[in-house]
């Protein structure tokens, strides 16, 4: 059937820009979900099937980022369990709770999704700001933070692209300190590692709580997630904006898997549609990582926000 193979091509098309997008600016959902919608799948049933459909890129973002989580196991312990519960509540909500409430809330959820694309650059600079302030007026570390590492960094995700380069303008300045050049040499890896570990001993109760509440919302929908998580862990952690983006893209990974075993568990899900969304997300990764970059991020931004405005007048019609 020609018209069958069309629409899993731009299903498939669309898996390929919100993998590009999630690397380049985030809220690939922003995408994918109103193509369901287009298409005529219930928005409980594009919800779950795009959830499970962009796992795969979820993961090859944590991978990406490695580097940066070294140091991190202990944070990332006593956070990663905010965002399994958040998650996993969330996802047993979306469940539980009447079709038509998904279809009353979700619009609002976008709405809020499409003002922190709008916001996000403005938020990630004033997140930079806010950390070189600390670092550069000798503000004692908060619980649960962590030093500047001695780590190579990756590029910085395009998402937070004004923020990274901001920070590292920054660094380089603090860098030319000649007391923080020796204390820098003199900071053996064994004893970087020991304060980055007893730095991650302690995560506040407050943060816990908030980084639950955005698994909350990961699990139920998820568009944004990523911009609500870089904007949270930046404001909270004195640490730079390339470790804090690895621990946001495993916290992420953590509320996507959790929903999605969920779903396959006792939800309905299309396994076609998923299927051609991982397919098409892993590519648009790699292709992210490699080409995306270059694109301007704000005609990135100007797609999200069409296409959230378009799902927004499908569901409230």
């Amino acid at each position: 059937m020609p018209s069958a193979i069309l629409q899993d091509l731009a299903i498939f098309g669309t898996g390929i820009a919100a993998g590009t997008i999630n690397v380049v600016v985030g809220s690939g959902t922003l995408i994918t979900f109103p193509t369901l919608l287009a298409f005529n799948f219930s928005p409980v049933l594009a919800n779950v099937s795009n959830n499970i459909g962009l796992i795969p890129g979820s993961l090859t973002g944590a991978y990406g980022y490695r580097a940066e989580l070294k140091g991190q196991r202990r944070r990332l312990l006593a956070l990663g369990s905010a965002s399994l519960l958040g998650g996993l509540l969330g996802a047993i909500l979306l469940l539980v709770l009447p079709a038509g409430a998904f279809q009353t809330i979700v619009p609002v959820l976008i709405g809020i999704a499409l003002v922190m694309v709008i916001a996000q650059p403005r938020l990630a600079e004033w997140v930079a700001r806010r950390q070189l302030t600390k670092a550069g007026t000798g503000t004692a570390v908060h619980p649960g933070t962590v030093p500047a590492d001695t780590a190579p960094p990756l590029s910085a995700p395009p998402e937070a692209a004004p923020a990274g380069a901001a920070f590292q303008e920054a660094a380089s300045s603090a860098a030319a300190s000649p007391s923080t050049a020796a204390a820098t040499e003199m900071a053996a890896p064994a004893e970087t590692e020991t304060a980055q570990t007893a730095a991650n001993e302690r995560i506040g109760p407050v943060l816990w709580i908030l980084v639950f509440c955005t698994g909350l919302y990961g699990g139920y929908f998820g568009a944004a997630q990523g911009v609500l998580l870089i904007g949270l862990l930046g404001i909270a952690l004195n640490d730079r904006l390339q470790r804090v983006n690895a621990a946001k893209n495993v916290l992420a990974a953590l509320v996507n898997g959790i929903a999605a075993v969920v779903f396959i568990l006792v939800s309905h899900v299309d396994w076609t549609v998923a299927g051609l969304i991982a397919a098409g997300s892993v590519l648009g990764g790699l292709i992210g990582a490699r080409v995306g970059r270059k694109l301007p991020p704000w005609a990135l931004r100007v797609v999200i926000i069409c296409v959230g405005v378009a799902a927004l007048a499908k569901l409230l019609a």
